[in-house]
């Protein structure tokens, strides 16, 4: 992964020391809060319901064992032991106290980590297959790409205060494990016709209030330009974004309205124009940022290391807790971070100890951040996935449901968060509780869960997705059936009217039931049986009796 230079490092430490003098500047009232405001979002710092919240940034989800024990000693010290990991592969701390923040971001500088550009209209954290680099599904590793795209765009002043967030993802497998489609800029590394290395180009997708698919805008882009071309997109975003409504402010908005045709070629113009620039790709300054990622060195293995005659939990946790590696004789292992009835994405700072642990000792010292809130170690050795599941379980974490029902996706809500109208944390808790014991059964099935219609929890692109409202004070959640955020996307459809906070527990259930009775087999997942029969058998479940 990439290591810090001088210069990196001294303008992290930079910024806590400016950031330092606001914090006090503020508690003093020197500063009031809306004065603040926009310094301490400059630095990952939100202003939830209950306290402040910090969002660290983990650039395409990488972590080593040295920064996770940092993490989980930053949990224990200045928050009430526990971290939050996001759906765009960040970690949150909803308890810092504002004074202590700058020490916090002090501490997370020693280990090359930052809050820069966690929040705020500008180029936010980017996102990566957290497979990366181990997966044999892929081309090549994206992350030296997500890499470029961070240091180019990390302070851009053009891009710095963009008519909205603005969010890029990056995949190089046939599996879409980034949700590339649901972000402003998706791209897909391929092999092009010329056998080189290429991108397609996504832009214009997203969620929150008005959801849309983005658009394929590009198949053939040379690697070599790679940042003119995003320089073209953002130009023409921050050129004809709109900047009077924000709800109407996203570049997905832009492209909808000008049609994706008007918009590729308003790009194209622009790409011609500055394609030849400085900012045309080296191959050298490839080959350089990807030497930081520069494969583990892998010991010769049997393809099919031999493991002892297992436990059935043990067995479980192989067969769904596991993935294919590239390398002979390794598995990828994700670690679940929804133990039944658990906060999804919440891990205590005892855990990310145990979790740094066992990636130093068996997995070359990485951990990966998945967007769906969970981690992963991506270079295991099969004789030692027995090692690791046991250093797992001694902490809680040894749960085999990766992927299934029970493994569900959910933002912080009415718990936390001051822009929710509804809680999410307790309707996932009884969810997974009320479904774990026939989850295998049901097999792989996405929910997720938002408490606003911000969805940060990603319900547009469930296989069920939950969104909650407040309905005459209230809380209410509407039911959505048929999403996905991968390399099928699709947007999830509202059922009907929704249900009250027991009530949308039960009809989860009887969606459930209804796609278990009526499936063509057992080997049939939710998305095809839904895909086969519509709409219609799910609604008269929910509501025939109504």
């Amino acid at each position: 992964m990439y290591r810090y230079d001088e210069f990196d490092a001294e303008f992290v430490h930079q910024r806590v020391a400016q950031f330092r003098d606001q914090v006090a500047r503020r508690l003093t009232g020197e500063l009031t809060e809306d004065e603040f405001k926009p310094l301490r979002l400059m630095n990952g710092v939100y202003l939830q319901l209950h306290a402040y919240m910090l969002r660290i940034a983990i650039p395409y989800g990488t972590l080593n064992s040295r920064q996770l024990r940092k993490l989980a000693h930053i949990a224990r010290t200045y928050d009430r032991g526990t971290g939050h990991f996001t759906t765009r592969q960040n970690l949150q701390f909803n308890w810092p106290k504002l004074a202590d923040i700058p020490d916090i971001l002090g501490e997370l500088a020693t280990v090359e980590m930052h809050a820069i550009q966690t929040s705020g209209n500008c180029i936010r954290n980017v996102t990566a297959d957290h497979f990366a680099g181990a997966t044999a599904e892929e081309v090549a590793d994206p992350r030296p790409y997500a890499e470029i795209i961070r240091q180019w765009s990390s302070l851009h002043p053009e891009f710095s205060f963009l008519p909205r967030k603005f969010k890029v993802a990056v995949t190089a497998a046939s599996r879409d494990r980034a949700a590339i489609r649901v972000h402003d800029i998706g791209l897909e590394l391929k092999r092009l016709a010329t056998g080189a290395l290429g991108f397609a180009v996504f832009v214009g997708g997203g969620q929150g209030r008005t959801p849309i698919i983005a658009k394929r805008i590009r198949d053939d882009l040379p690697e070599a330009d790679l940042l003119s071309y995003l320089e073209a997109v953002l130009r023409i975003y921050n050129l004809h974004g709109r900047r009077d409504n924000k709800f109407k402010a996203r570049i997905k908005i832009l492209v909808h309205e000008i049609g994706a045709a008007a918009f590729s070629a308003q790009v194209e113009e622009e790409w011609q124009r500055i394609r030849d620039s400085a900012l045309r790709l080296p191959e050298d300054e490839i080959r350089r940022i990807q030497a930081y990622f520069t494969p583990p060195a892998f010991e010769p293995q049997p393809s099919k290391a031999y493991l002892r005659p297992p436990e059935r939990s043990f067995e479980r946790w192989v067969t769904r807790n596991t993935h294919t590696h590239k390398q002979p004789g390794y598995a990828i292992v994700t670690i679940s971070l929804k133990p039944i009835g658990g906060v999804p994405g919440d891990a205590s700072a005892e855990q990310m100890d145990a979790i740094a642990d066992l990636a130093q000792q068996y997995s070359f010292d990485e951990v990966r951040v998945s967007h769906e809130q969970n981690l992963v170690l991506p270079h295991v050795r099969i004789e030692d996935l027995r090692r690791v599941y046991a250093g797992l379980q001694a902490v809680g974490l040894g749960e085999a449901n990766a992927g299934l029902v029970t493994d569900i996706i959910a933002c912080p809500g009415l718990d936390y968060c001051a822009l929710a109208n509804a809680r999410s944390i307790p309707i996932a808790q009884r969810i997974s509780a009320r479904l774990a014991a026939r989850q295998d059964a049901i097999g792989d099935l996405r929910i997720k869960i938002s408490g606003c219609i911000n969805a940060c929890g990603h319900h547009h692109v469930g296989h069920i997705g939950i969104l909650g409202v407040e309905k005459r004070g209230e809380e209410h959640y509407q039911l959505l059936l048929g999403g996905s955020g991968a390399e099928d996307a699709a947007l999830a459809t509202i059922t009907g009217p929704g249900f009250d906070p027991d009530g949308i527990v039960d009809a989860v259930a009887k969606v459930v039931d209804t796609y278990l009775s009526l499936r063509a087999s057992a080997n049939e997942t939710f998305l095809a049986a839904y895909g086969r029969l519509g709409p219609a058998p799910f609604k008269e479940a929910l509501y025939a009796a109504a």
